[in-house]
């Protein structure tokens, strides 16, 4: 039987400074795609996989985030504030980390979503986890079947699922999905400043212990305002 995490972090702190003008008065999870918040639709699938609570952190606007999760009574929030000082995808999780236990979690980002919707990319990532062998477990995109990622691609994923960063190829063929299980304890030892998660994830790979799944549906990522139009233009095409 799978084991599904009990905790999610949820990265919500960002300035958002690609979508502006639409985040000049408000944070990106809060934008609405096809008629739902970006963070919402994160936090519908976490529920959707039984995830039962979720880790929040704000800083942009931060005052409207937490008034817009005040609705959400699936699922318990708790909100790491960031309201001083914004600290980056690593930072963030060492902000967070007494708020996470001591059990995997996953960490999720607002700005991308899968289509069909439906929790079960998350069972897949989840059944496949071993902390064992595994730091952090990544969930990819196929660049050949997404939307609003123009970029080169982030990763090489050899046949049992290790990976390597793009590093100076001109292209790898998996984008990193927005969606990552992790041990929390990887950040038991740093100090609470901003920083990447990037290097961790480079230590990883040095050890062999940087691990991805594979998503098998279509990818929508939402990073700009004109990515934002193309993906609800491609979901009221494809949900009719």
């Amino acid at each position: 039987m799978i084991s599904i995490p009990h905790t999610a972090m949820v990265l919500a702190a960002g300035l958002g400074t690609r979508m502006r003008p639409l985040t000049d008065n408000t944070a990106k999870p809060l934008i609405e795609a096809a008629g739902r918040t970006l963070l919402d639709r994160s936090l519908d699938e976490l529920v959707a996989a039984g995830i039962q609570r979720a880790v929040v952190n704000v800083h942009w606007c931060a005052d409207k985030v937490e008034a817009h999760l005040a609705d959400r009574e699936d699922i318990d929030i708790a909100i790491s504030d960031e309201r001083e000082e914004l600290l980056d995808t690593g930072g963030g999780l060492a902000r967070a980390r007494p708020l996470l236990g001591d059990e995997p979690v996953f960490v999720v980002n607002t700005d991308a979503f899968w289509m069909p919707r439906g929790p079960e990319p998350l069972y897949r990532m989840a059944g496949a986890f071993d902390p064992k062998k595994m730091d952090t477990l990544l969930l990819l995109a196929d660049r050949g079947e997404c939307l609003g990622f123009p970029g080169p691609g982030d990763m090489f994923r050899t046949e049992d699922g290790r990976l390597t960063r793009r590093g100076d190829a001109t292209t790898a063929p998996w984008a990193y999905a927005g969606v990552r299980i992790t041990n929390p304890k990887n950040f038991d030892d740093e100090t609470v400043r901003p920083f990447s998660v990037l290097p961790k994830w480079d230590a990883s790979i040095e050890k062999g212990r940087l691990f991805g799944v594979t998503l098998d549906r279509f990818w929508l990522h939402v990073g700009t305002p004109d990515a934002l139009q193309e993906a609800e233009a491609w979901i009221r095409k494809n949900e009719t």
